[in-house]
């Protein structure tokens, strides 16, 4: 059990699968895209990262909700995906190279 996803996400840090977004960063402020179109929670789709950045900015505790959901959906997804690639037999390569994108600074 870790805190990481929560804590981090209440510091407006967001992981994704192309890599980690600082929602306090002005480069969202206006990207009105999902916050992740291919993310695997309800909140991925439905707030851009322009309406969460402005969340962080106004300090709204709605922002430190939505990035939590997002983060804990996310790792769900990232333990989901190693289980699979651990049954298939590729795990150190699937590692090797998702650890890379995923640690990204976008």
């Amino acid at each position: 059990d870790c805190v990481m996803p929560t804590r981090n996400g209440r510091n407006g840090m967001l992981f994704t699968w192309n890599g980690v977004m600082n929602m306090r960063n002005s480069k969202w402020a206006e990207d009105f895209s999902p916050i992740d179109p291919a993310g695997a929670s309800f909140v991925d789709r439905t707030y851009s990262k322009a309406y969460l950045h402005h969340l962080f900015i106004a300090k709204e505790m709605f922002a430190a909700m939505v990035a939590s959901e997002h983060n804990l959906a996310f790792y769900l997804d990232l333990v989901r995906a190693a289980r699979e690639h651990i049954g298939a037999g590729d795990f150190a390569s699937w590692k090797e190279v998702t650890v890379k994108r995923i640690s990204s600074r976008l």
